[in-house]
């Protein structure tokens, strides 16, 4: 007969050293959910998630900016982003802060009135592909 006398068999050492490998990994999993600048948030003592403690915070974290051309296309895209921004930042416990879509097309377009957009001259022919 061939094979090994202890096949199918581990150390006790070896399964200590699998479970508390899993044990940290599982651990860490689930306290890096909410680590931001407040700290750690940890699903582990109830901390929650980042809705949960962003409406103290009278600084939103994020702002939104969105660089836009005067197409068509990208006026479509322009609305849309800003719809969602709108629906998300309406929400309790929003972290989100302001939206500027900067347009650098050098005049303003159609959109002015409806998203906070800043006007800036385009780049000279060339040096948007370096």
């Amino acid at each position: 007969m061939s094979g090994r006398k202890n096949a199918g068999r581990t150390s006790p050492w070896q399964l200590i050293l699998i479970s508390a490998g899993c044990f940290f990994a599982t651990y860490n999993f689930l306290t890096m959910h909410g680590r931001g600048r407040d700290g750690p948030c940890k699903l582990l003592d109830g901390g929650g998630s980042y809705g949960s403690r962003s409406g103290s915070d009278p600084v939103k974290r994020f702002h939104v900016a969105l660089t836009a051309m005067d197409t068509l296309y990208s006026q479509w895209k322009s609305r849309i982003m800003h719809y969602w921004y709108k629906e998300m930042s309406d929400r309790p416990g929003s972290d989100m802060g302001g939206f500027t879509r900067i347009l650098h097309s050098g005049k303003p377009d159609g959109l002015m009135d409806e998203i906070p957009t800043m006007v800036v001259g385009p780049l000279p022919e060339g040096k948007d592909l370096e």
